[in-house]
């Protein structure tokens, strides 16, 4: 199943890289802030070494400079997916956007596909007005921030499998969309408050589906893989 990366949310590459091994028919791997924070670049080369495809989900936000920066530097590692978030501001995205040109033409390699953080999955609508005290509704806010992207030439967007379908509509197909907070039926939800079904959400208009624990805590991770993909097989 190609839609589906799997989170490797552990503390150390030893830890990855036996989470890897136990799911050798997965082919696409997202490492976050804890992992790379950990061991760096290292991780990258070990799963490029594999013949993994790499989403590298650092959620940049900072300012049009720092972010240029840090998008040319990643940008020469040679991942597929790489994001930052949309509350940067547009100067911050264009500037991304600029400086994943110039990183990966100096390391001969694709540049990663940019994709904006509309709002964290772990975040209510209720948290949305009474903590970040933003007056829109929370699909309509979700929206925004993917046309946002898309106006600055971003690739695509990160939002909730329940906004996807509108998001879809408004943006056009030719728009990335990567869900997170995808929870089958028979799993626990824990910290995620607006989560679908996989097949709920590529039905709705996902690209790709961020599946973590669900597969990675299961007592069996390759057992779960093959769950999840033989329930989406109906839709392949």
């Amino acid at each position: 199943m190609q839609k589906i990366i799997v989170p490797l949310d552990v503390a150390d590459e030893s830890s990855a890289i036996a989470l890897v091994e136990k799911l050798s028919e997965v082919t696409f791997f997202k490492v976050g802030l804890e992992l790379f924070t950990s061991c760096g670049p290292k991780i990258i080369e070990a799963l490029k070494s594999r013949q993994k495809k790499i989403f590298l989900d650092l959620k940049f936000h900072d300012i049009p400079n720092t972010v240029k920066g840090a998008c040319r530097s990643a940008a020469r590692y040679g991942v597929d997916l790489l994001t930052i978030h949309a509350t940067a501001g547009k100067d911050a995205l264009q500037a991304a956007t600029e400086g994943l040109a110039v990183g990966a033409a100096q390391a001969g390699v694709e540049p990663p596909k940019l994709i904006a953080i509309t709002l964290l999955t772990s975040i209510s609508s209720r948290q949305l007005a009474f903590d970040l005290k933003v007056p829109l509704e929370l699909p309509e806010y979700a929206l925004q921030m993917a046309l946002l992207a898309k106006e600055s030439g971003l690739d695509g967007a990160v939002c909730s499998p329940q906004e996807v379908a509108k998001l879809r509509d408004v943006c056009g197909d030719d728009f990335l969309f990567v869900c997170p907070g995808i929870r089958p039926s028979w799993a626990d939800k824990g910290d995620q408050k607006r989560t679908f079904t996989p097949k709920q959400a590529l039905q709705a208009g996902a690209d790709y589906l961020v599946i973590g624990r669900p597969i990675t805590a299961a007592d069996e991770p390759a057992l779960a893989w093959k769950k999840i993909c033989e329930e989406l097989s109906i839709i392949n």
